[in-house]
């Protein structure tokens, strides 16, 4: 979903991109399939190897007709052209790395492990082509001259600087190396992430006497006996360091040694001096971040990485992210004397004679969060998530776009799938016309990465004879799997985790761009994630709660008294929700800051960012280094700010509408789905201000939060 500097067409080696006889490979051949989505159904394993080949050579076949064309270098045969190549590549990529992160096995791992060198030796030998340089050097000298439309100049200076900021200009031995270094981070990217999930799948911690879950919801026991049952070990209950299992033992279970072990098995991954262990890969990783912006004249990696952002350098980084974490540390400072009271008065409640001190540990937080929490606002969310089944909070997210932008959401059947969870839904305009087709793939599974996520599957573009090809794109996440007695339900973080992604699936939808490396989310990391979070804001709205929040089992709309008791207790624990979240963007800063790696401890160098940010003992950043995939794997280097400097936007954004009175303002909704619409085709800043009509203002976030009135 980022705008990465790896020109490749849209292909990064771990961003999601993806015959024996290409004739009879279904990843090559046109598939003959609903809205001509890929034939998820009909591909296997051998298909993927052959098929990658196949397409690379064809984009080669295609970039050589460019760089051989004897006509002088004009916009449609040279900077056109290379954008229109590669389409049967971005097939093949979308597909398999779609299915590599939500699908994917051992043999899928071996398989990524030989494409990811052949795809940054397609990228290289693309951006390092000198020849293909000159070209489009030649288009750009003369732009000014051209008569381009604005989008046209966009994907001219674009296209442009992709070249130049990938090492075009660079003297012949600088490219050598950056060939090297760009296929060696590629793979170390692979197995960082390859890493986190084999540590995340083996890691396992059966319980064989239920009084050890004493104060665990029925719900929570149920999935885990369920998960202990699949495992082999009927009438246990499993517990691994993924979300959905260990979350509600941190909220409710009174085992506090239980809490403090699976809070350290999740914070601890891939930090175990094993097989699995990524901080020798993270040394690595940052040596040649390092090297490679030295060779573009950068002193650290952030600098080179930020040059193409909105914030443009790490000095602007650094202040923006100051300025909001020091009213959420003393937010969460205050969050965590008054957690101490309650822990305090359980101790002094159950023995009056005590005088020793139980000091809060981060495995206490969410467990006291949670009590505090039922005894300020009577809120227990135990009592919220039978509201929040996720097929009804799925139609509520549907709807609020059916409301701002008059979309239709039609689930089709019989479609080409990867796994029998998947489920496809037809998007239209209120007139029937084809927006897109959207994927969703919900629940947790051994082959699947952490976290939630939206991607590309084919991109949106407009074709030479005018034919809009719509996009398919695919919101991914790991809420809890139905049980036995109970369907999957949400936690309130969960809520707002689909409304987040599919608020990344409406950007890829209502793309109308001309040129596929400039179509949806194909924007500045820190603007991409200002639609997403947009959507956040309606997720708890009493208006859009009435239009999807209904009980599983009575299915009675949820009371006005829950709803006020929701939104009373929006504001709690931000503190520590902004905090963790900070911490983890300042961390990301203070590696990429890096000038050097010479000697990098990662422990010892994670322990003094926090000491130099002053952190508080009470709580763990969000991610740590080891399992820290944003940036070590997802492209998100330098850039995890990107979701607080995207929060100021989007609570500005969501101010205009609150402004006007009307959450579904129908001429606000028309600005901001155009914003949509545009993708990359325009400067950010320029498409935000022609929204709004002024700069965003930091306090609509600080307000929203509760850190200033």
């Amino acid at each position: 979903m980022t705008h990465n500097k790896l020109f490749l067409l849209g292909i990064a080696a771990m961003t999601l991109l993806a015959c024996n006889h290409p004739q009879s490979n279904p990843l090559l051949d046109q598939p003959n399939t609903p809205f001509g989505v890929p034939a998820f159904d009909q591909v296997k394993i051998e298909h993927y190897l052959p098929a990658f080949e196949e397409a690379i050579k064809q984009n080669k076949a295609e970039v050589d007709a460019i760089v051989n064309n004897e006509a002088e270098p004009t916009f449609e045969n040279t900077i056109v052209a290379l954008d229109r190549s590669g389409l049967l590549l971005d097939r093949v990529v979308g597909v398999f790395f779609n299915v590599l992160e939500a699908d994917g096995n051992d043999e899928m791992n071996e398989i990524a492990e030989k494409v990811s060198p052949m795809l940054s030796e397609l990228s290289d030998g693309i951006i390092l082509n000198d020849k293909l340089f000159q070209r489009v050097k030649f288009v750009y000298e003369q732009r000014d001259h051209l008569g381009l439309n604005p989008e046209q100049m966009r994907l001219l200076t674009e296209t442009y600087k992709n070249f130049a900021d990938n090492g075009a200009n660079l003297p012949e031995d600088k490219k050598e190396r950056l060939k090297e270094i760009n296929q060696e981070l590629g793979l170390l990217s692979l197995k960082f992430g390859n890493n986190v999930v084999a540590e995340t799948n083996s890691c396992q911690r059966f319980i064989t006497d239920e009084a050890e879950l004493a104060g665990l919801p029925e719900s929570a026991k149920a999935a885990a006996a369920e998960e202990a049952e699949a495992a082999g070990h009927p009438g246990e209950w499993l517990f691994t360091p993924k979300r959905t299992s260990f979350t509600p033992v941190l909220q409710y279970c009174e085992n506090r040694e239980l809490r403090k072990q699976l809070l350290m098995d999740y914070t601890t991954r891939a930090n175990h001096d094993n097989e699995f262990d990524n901080k020798a890969v993270i040394v690595r990783e940052m040596q040649l971040r390092i090297e490679r912006a030295n060779l573009f004249g950068y002193d650290n990696p952030a600098d080179y990485i930020l040059a193409d952002c909105m914030a443009k350098n790490h000095q602007t980084v650094d202040a923006f992210l100051q300025s909001v974490w020091a009213p959420s540390l003393e937010a969460a400072k205050r969050e965590a004397a008054a957690l101490q009271e309650v822990m305090d008065a359980e101790k002094m409640a159950q023995d009056p004679h005590t005088d020793d001190q139980v000091l809060l540990q981060p495995w206490d937080w969410w467990f006291y969060a949670e009590k505090l929490r039922k005894a300020k606002y009577d809120l227990d969310e135990e009592e919220i998530k039978p509201y929040f089944e996720l097929s009804n909070v799925r139609k509520g997210a549907f709807g609020v776009a059916t409301k701002l932008y008059g979309l239709q959401f039609e689930k089709l059947e019989d479609m080409p799938v990867y796994n029998p969870e998947v489920e496809v839904f037809k998007v239209t305009e209120a007139d029937g016309s084809l927006v897109g087709i959207l994927y969703t793939d919900y629940f947790p599974r051994a082959g699947k990465r952490p976290g939630a996520w939206m991607n590309q599957i084919l991109p949106q573009y407009i074709d030479a004879e005018g034919v809009d090809h719509r996009p398919v794109v695919i919101n991914v996440g790991n809420f809890n799997k139905p049980t036995a007695g109970n369907p999957s339900l949400l936690s309130m973080d969960d809520v707002e985790t689909l409304f987040h992604e599919f608020g990344h699936a409406l950007h890829g939808l209502l793309s109308k761009a001309h040129y596929k490396s400039l179509s949806g989310t194909n924007t500045p990391r820190d603007f991409v994630e200002l639609p997403s979070q947009f959507m956040e804001n309606y997720a708890y709205e009493p208006e859009v709660l009435k239009t999807y929040a209904f009980h599983y089992q009575t299915g009675e709309v949820i009371p006005d008294e829950l709803i006020e008791k929701i939104n009373a207790a929006g504001k709690f624990n931000q503190g520590f929700v902004t905090t963790e979240l900070l911490s983890a963007s300042i961390l990301d800063m203070d590696f990429h800051e890096l000038t050097t790696a010479e000697g990098l401890d990662v422990n010892a160098f994670e322990k003094q960012s926090m000491e130099k940010m002053g952190m508080i003992d009470e709580i763990i950043v969000r991610y740590r280094p080891t399992f820290y995939n944003h940036i070590f794997t997802t492209g998100y280097e330098a850039g995890y700010y990107s979701y607080t400097w995207a929060a100021v936007l989007d609570a500005d954004a969501f101010a205009a509408f609150k402004e006007t009175g009307n959450l579904f303002d129908a001429e606000t909704a028309a600005r901001f789905r155009h914003l949509l619409e545009q993708g990359g085709t325009r400067d950010a800043q320029e498409l935000y201000l022609e929204f709004r009509g002024k700069e965003a203002d930091p306090k609509n976030l600080l307000r929203r939060k509760g850190f200033i009135d």
